[in-house]
């Protein structure tokens, strides 16, 4: 069979609609995705066995060294919202406060709030079917309950662009508005530091962070930046507001969702450093600085990361040692410099 034959056969076995409702686009390989999806449903197969065994009988997933491994080699997906709920402390939250959620949306609003977050309803996934207005039920009514509890819940912040893409993700996987709006707040209060408030300071902050790892670990890359004054937020600040939602195929993003719940926001550079480390020499052809951005773009598709569970286990290795305590430290002088210069 020539490649364009088992292109066209491919094209007839995976449907067009993935598992959580997302059309595929019009240049996706299929038989390069059946390919990996082959070998990877084996895996997927055997660790729903494991998982099973781990929840079975328990009265709840608790962080410990087993719950870590199991997690970075991926949840299951029908036990992804509930293990999500365990690891994050949303669950906890949740109990603690019956029928908060609510009395939110009962309770008094605000119409710039509002407003906000219908301006935005049309512009979230619109390549996914359960998104559509025609769609029964349409997740559009769902995400807008999610996105104003949270905004009245957290006045601070309200709602900014990007927690859109977070909040519909987290209905797609947990099918409940309860348990995506503690999802959210476990994200937004507690994992992202100050990510999404007005002045975005967290967000700057990480971004800077990043361009400091890169000198440290990639410093061919970072003299590169630096040579054509590339500021890193042009590059990836959408990696951050979005983690990595409508950037990286959705089985990836909900492969490093599962670590960023459990882990934490170290996560996030984990996977930015791999992405360039695993394309510097592509990066590092780039002579100009549309050049730089079209490259940054190019990495974040292809096989690499399709193949899901290849690129975890890449995202442990890859950068090396990686400790909240250098995060920590490097957030702190990050800041400062923010701060200074604001």
């Amino acid at each position: 069979m020539d490649p364009a034959e088992r292109a066209q056969a491919a094209r007839a076995r995976v449907p067009r609609i993935d598992p959580y409702g997302f059309e595929r686009p019009e240049d996706f390989d299929y038989a390069a995705y059946e390919e990996f999806f082959s070998t990877y449903l084996v895996i997927l197969t055997k660790r729903a066995i494991k998982w099973s065994k781990l929840l079975k009988g328990s009265g709840g997933v608790r962080k410990s060294v087993t719950v870590k491994r199991y997690v970075r080699k991926g949840i299951p997906l029908e036990h992804r919202a509930r293990v999500w709920m365990a690891v994050s402390g949303a669950q906890a939250q949740m109990d603690q406060n019956p029928g908060y959620y609510h009395q939110l949306l009962e309770g008094e609003s605000s119409s710039s709030l509002e407003e906000a977050i219908r301006t935005d309803l049309n512009r979230t996934f619109p390549d996914n079917v359960m998104f559509r207005k025609t769609a029964d039920p349409c997740l559009q009514k769902t995400l807008y309950n999610v996105l104003l509890a949270y905004g009245l819940h957290n006045p601070d912040v309200g709602y900014c662009q990007g927690m859109n893409f977070i909040a519909g993700y987290l209905i797609l996987i947990t099918k409940n508005e309860e348990e995506s709006f503690w999802l959210l707040d476990a994200l937004v209060g507690r994992i992202l530091p100050d990510y999404y408030s007005p002045a975005m300071l967290g967000l700057k902050t990480d971004q800077e962070v990043l361009a400091e790892l890169v000198r440290m670990k990639l410093p061919a890359v970072a003299a590169l930046m630096d040579g054509h004054g590339v500021l890193w937020t042009l590059l990836v600040s959408r990696w951050f507001i979005c983690l990595f939602v409508d950037i990286l195929p959705v089985e990836t993003v909900l492969r490093i969702w599962d670590c960023l719940f459990n882990e934490g926001s170290k996560i996030i550079f984990r996977v930015a450093l791999t992405l360039i480390k695993q394309h510097q020499e592509l990066i590092l052809e780039a002579s100009s600085v549309p050049d730089i951005c079209d490259k940054f773009k190019q990495i974040t598709k292809g096989d690499f990361v399709t193949e899901c569970h290849t690129f975890m286990q890449k995202i442990f290795s890859e950068p090396g040692s990686l400790s909240m305590a250098t995060i920590t430290r490097l957030r702190g002088s990050c800041r400062a410099t923010l701060q200074a210069q604001s």
